[in-house]
């Protein structure tokens, strides 16, 4: 296979092929060099064409507080009263600086996720 820069769709399918071809070459050998090369085109055209958005803040909260078994009442700590964890996930009120400044330190979440911009739900006026 002739290693060029993957322009298209179909030079991309044809790129993985050859890396599913080539997987298991030994290192430094001649296949396991067009390996490297093929998986850091492919990264490249990944990157440009098929970006993987970061998390919604508030997803991720919610896949932080399952996968370590929290409760609601787990969350009072970094956001507040019982009354403001509910506001922030059920999307009616922000996150404040604060708050992901506590969640960044508490839970391990990066703050490059909880500062992205998020669709809130307000409170419908009666």
């Amino acid at each position: 296979m002739d290693i060029k820069p993957i322009r298209t769709e179909a030079d991309y399918e044809a790129a993985l092929k050859a890396i599913d071809q080539l997987w298991g070459s030994p290192y430094d050998s001649p296949d396991g060099d067009k390996l490297d090369v093929l998986v850091t085109l492919v990264e490249a055209y990944e990157a440009r064409h098929h970006p993987i958005l970061p998390p919604d803040p508030i997803a991720m909260i919610l896949h932080q507080m399952e996968s370590q078994g929290m409760s609601r009442r787990d969350l009072e700590p970094y956001i507040g009263s019982r009354a403001r964890v509910a506001e922030v996930l059920n999307r009616r009120r922000a996150l404040s600086l604060t708050m992901i400044r506590n969640l960044q330190q508490g839970l391990g979440i990066a703050a490059d996720v909880l500062v992205q911009p998020y669709e809130l739900h307000p409170t419908s006026s009666t």
